[in-house]
């Protein structure tokens, strides 16, 4: 594999590094680097907050004496876990801007990368722009209006109240929640006259920014189309050329500039390249290679601007409507995800959502719907590091209106969404369609048309089967009206509703002992043995009959629990809670991967896992997730048994089915297990039964990356029950007092009660690691502390 870099974005002025500490809330992106001059930097530090429920003008925020100071990205309310009254109201944030004598004759912008969900936006009193909707972002350009001789003042109301233009539902019938904040990044855009256009901002079809696509794509040779976007601000023609640099790591593979073109004055240009690239390194879910494009402008001898985009060279291509990536005959097992994080929302940190698609990864999935509406970008990068393909949405949900303003805030959105998306080599294909919303079919076309022009030839998706390129059905559905697609086909959904419905169709008969509550697929980590292993078992059965349809990928509902604003509990059909920890149904996917896949940027490789509590009340059938050939039980020192996988009804189209051992009777003590491959121990796991708790083993969640400093970054810690000999205790509601010190904070309560014998806690991290600590008591336990670092 390459070296992969972080995407990042530079521009290059005649100015120098002095810039940013010059202005003291702007701080480098992780995700961006720069040469001899900042350009394009988080500005985050240094604003202001209130709230009210009530609508406020200008004058009346003004008024406000009451400010808080915080830092992006932020939620206007910190919620508690179960959120049972999402704030909605306005959110207003100001900013002091104070120019600097080297921003003069430069293009000063700012970017929101997202702002719930309709933003207002005055600079020294004077409105700049409205913008609506929440998840995409917007540029304010600031050029002619900011003062040099005084500062500025920036306002900024933000109203996340329900809203008939955006949609969706009204939150109190909506099965997520939409929260509200400048939950993502601003970024602070300083730019020559002559520069690279903004994707989004420059709102032209198919153009605007960088766009890179792939005409060719083969082992042997590929094609990569790179259409730079440039605009000329200033009043004289500008003489200019664009130099393409691949980068494989650190190696040249490709520099390529164009002949001298002149763009006139206050004008835009396009310039296209094609480069060719001789045994390329492909992009696919098990081989993530990566690229760098630079992309350099000069004018003369100066380089007047530089942006570098990590992109991934690869086909996706559909025939008889089954994918191929690179030519390779693919199924893709996946999951849908809300981004969704407790107590904060949406307002999470970038190294937060890299954490999220390292968890997807481990479990065994290569594909991720985003359910149901964009990502962050932090995601998408990590998606694209990773090797996860993504089906990109749009926000929609049980919600469509003839209302031309309705509609036409859709299409953008749509035209918005593929211009930020479409140099992420892990998207496969564009959801602009209203999830579970019955739209008209000149609605429909409308969308397809939008995706045909902002990027010919790439696929669209929807739920209703009419022209869209992939259809889109949950398994619910298809129970219901089940017929052979005539077109690519994903079992968008499953595994939850028809469970907890008690319409799955298939094993009603064997149910008929079992209450709802225990038949479905929505369990809290603290539902224990007897219900995670019911989850489980659906979800083995779901995914099983989910190779006997055409489908090329299905996605389970869902990956992380979440919550819903109609609803006063957690939608519990995660194969991991709301606070990232694993029910069983996790390592049933984990175990679905094969076992020569092996990576070190996420979990991989051989695995085995035992169901299990093994205690008095423990089913002594054990079921035993593996990618082994065979699984060896011994209980105490004393081999239960040595056998391959299940092979029944509800397994025969797995990979790997899971291991059912029969134990005659309950006896205290170590279950453990052992996987081999072609006669060979390859992965083992114990169980124990545990004693009364007596201590608590403290953890810190990285997940592949490493608690950030400076960046709001927010981390998990665990608090485990364990008895005296450190096995894990699974007690519920057992309340455990966190206390932290050093520069972070606790965003979750002080007192959190275990759920699994286990206590989470939320931490944000300050502008250091230095001195962190964390400690953990409860009652007589003997306490823990650990130092996060």
């Amino acid at each position: 594999m390459m070296n992969n870099k972080n995407y990042h974005r530079t521009k290059i002025y005649v100015f120098t590094l002095a810039l940013c500490s010059l202005i003291a809330a702007c701080s480098p992106s992780p995700d961006s680097t720069k040469t001899n001059a900042i350009a394009d930097g988080h500005y985050d530090k240094d604003w202001q907050f209130f709230s009210s429920t009530n609508v406020l003008d200008l004058a009346t925020a003004q008024q406000q004496k009451e400010w808080e100071p915080v830092q992006i990205p932020h939620t206007p309310k910190i919620e508690p876990l179960v959120v049972n009254e999402q704030f909605q109201g306005d959110a207003w944030y100001k900013k002091t801007i104070s120019t600097e004598e080297s921003w003069k004759g430069k293009q000063i912008s700012l970017k929101f990368e997202a702002a719930m969900n309709v933003a207002d936006i005055w600079l020294n009193g004077e409105k700049l722009v409205t913008h609506v909707g929440g998840y995409l972002p917007f540029t304010v350009n600031l050029t002619e209006k900011l003062k040099w001789d005084a500062p500025n003042e920036l306002m900024v109301r933000l109203d996340n109240r329900d809203n008939p233009i955006t949609g969706p539902k009204p939150l109190k019938d909506l099965d997520f929640n939409t929260y509200g904040g400048i939950y993502r990044h601003v970024h602070l855009q300083i730019n020559n006259d002559l520069h690279i256009t903004d994707a989004v901002a420059a709102g032209k079809t198919a153009s605007g920014g960088i766009f890179v696509s792939y005409p060719q794509v083969t082992k042997k040779q590929a094609t990569i189309q790179v259409k730079t976007h440039l605009v000329n601000s200033h009043s004289d023609a500008k003489k200019f050329r664009v130099e393409q640099t691949l980068l494989d790591g650190d190696t040249v593979v490709i520099n390529q500039t164009s002949e001298q073109q002149t763009i006139s004055g206050n004008n835009d240009i396009e310039n296209t390249t094609q480069l060719y690239v001789e045994t390329p390194q492909l992009w696919s879910p098990k081989t993530p290679n990566l690229y760098n494009l630079v992309t350099r402008i000069y004018e003369g001898n100066t380089v007047v601007d530089e942006q570098t985009t990590r992109i991934g060279i690869r086909e996706f291509k559909w025939v008889k409507n089954q994918l191929l990536i690179n030519g390779e005959a693919t199924f893709l097992r996946g999951v849908n995800r809300h981004q969704e994080y407790p107590y904060v929302g949406y307002a999470t940190s970038d190294a937060a959502d890299y954490r999220d698609a390292v968890k997807i990864k481990s479990a065994g999935f290569d594909y991720v719907r985003l359910s149901h509406y964009p990502h962050s970008p932090a995601f998408m990068a990590a998606a694209d590091e990773l090797g996860l393909v993504l089906l990109d949405s749009i926000l929609g949900w049980q919600y469509f209106s003839e209302d031309p303003a309705f509609q036409a805030q859709i299409q953008q959105t749509c035209r918005d969404l593929i211009r930020r998306d479409r140099n992420h080599p892990s998207v496969m294909a564009w959801e602009c369609s209203l999830n579970e919303s019955w739209m008209t079919e000149p609605f429909i076309d409308s969308l397809t048309k939008i995706i045909d022009e902002e990027y010919p030839g790439a696929m669209s998706a929807g739920w209703q089967e009419y022209g869209y390129d992939i259809y889109l059905q949950a398994r619910q559905h298809r129970l219901e009206h089940y017929k052979e697609p005539t077109k690519p086909y994903i079992v968008s959904e499953y595994g939850d509703w028809e469970y907890y419905a008690m319409n799955a169709g298939l094993n009603q008969t064997e149910w008929a002992n079992l209450l709802q509550a225990d038949r479905s697929s929505r369990q809290l980590l603290s539902n224990g043995e007897t219900r995670l292993l019911q989850q489980a078992a659906n979800i083995q059965e779901a995914h099983n009959d989910n190779f006997n349809t055409p489908a090329f990928a299905d996605g389970y509902w869902v990956m992380f629990d979440y919550n819903r604003g109609y609803s006063p509990d957690l939608e519990s059909s995660g194969i991991m809670s709301i606070e990232r920890l694993p029910k069983y149904s996790y390592y049933f996917y984990q175990s679905q991967r094969d076992a020569s896949e092996v990576s070190d940027k996420f979990s991989s490789g051989p695995m085995i896992f035992i169901a299990s509590e093994w205690n008095e009340k423990s089913d002594t059938n054990v079921r035993i997730f593996s990618n082994a050939d065979s699984v060896e039980l011994i209980l105490n020192g004393k081999i239960i048994a040595k056998q391959t996988p299940d092979q029944n009804e509800n397994t025969k189209n797995l990979k790997h089915p899971p291991f059912t051992f029969k134990v005659e009777k309950f006896a205290a003590g170590e279950l453990k297990a052992t996987g081999y491959i072609d006669g060979k121990a390859v992965a083992e796991h114990k169980v124990v039964t545990a004693g009364a708790a007596t201590n608590i083993r403290l953890t810190v969640d990285t997940s592949g990356k490493a608690p950030q400093a400076g960046v709001k970054d927010t981390v998990f810690a665990y608090a485990q029950l364990v008895d005296s000999k450190g096995n894990a205790v699974h007690s519920n509601n057992v309340p455990v007092t966190f206390n932290i010190s050093g520069t972070a904070k606790l965003i979750s309560p002080a007192e959190i009660s275990t759920s699994g014998g286990i206590a989470t806690a939320l931490i944000e991290i300050g502008d250091s690691l230095e001195g962190i600590s964390l400690r953990a008591n409860s009652g007589e336990l003997t306490p823990a502390n650990i130092n996060i670092q």
